[in-house]
């Protein structure tokens, strides 16, 4: 069994989805091993990560739009020391997750036909988060 680690760093630029497959599929390409498990994880609490259709841009349109107004900024959070987005933000990242799993075969992300991986970036300043990948396997 071998294991491979790489950071990816993205740039965000205000609350929205930022795409990460690419660079999750050149990692695996680049690691050796053809069948394994990837772990993809997020090393902030303010931010998420989703496995998402790439296809339509109206789906992250539609997610943003009913992710505001699950946890809209107007409420009166206790935790608002950071700014109106911030405890909104944290709510978004509980609901999502902050690791995915996805299977490699044949030294490819096993997603289907119009799934991305997606940074899901809850805040409206700009942030450089950080995705930490570990592939395991043969």
């Amino acid at each position: 069994m071998k294991q491979a680690f790489h950071t990816v760093t993205i740039p965000t630029h205000g609350a929205r989805l930022y795409e990460f497959t690419q660079d999750a599929q050149a990692f695996v390409a680049k690691s050796g091993i053809a069948d394994g498990l990837l772990t993809c994880f997020v090393r902030h609490t303010s931010a998420s990560l989703l496995i998402q259709e790439n296809a339509d841009p109206n789906v992250q349109r539609d997610l943003l739009a009913a992710f505001a107004r699950l946890a809209p900024e107007d409420f009166p959070y206790r935790h608002d020391e950071e700014g109106p987005d911030d405890m909104p933000a944290h709510i978004k990242s509980a609901l999502t997750a902050v690791s995915l799993g996805v299977p490699v075969r044949d030294g490819k992300l096993t997603l289907g036909t119009w799934q991305g991986l997606y940074l899901f970036e809850h805040r409206h300043a700009a942030h450089r988060r950080e995705v930490l990948l570990h592939l395991v396997g043969e």
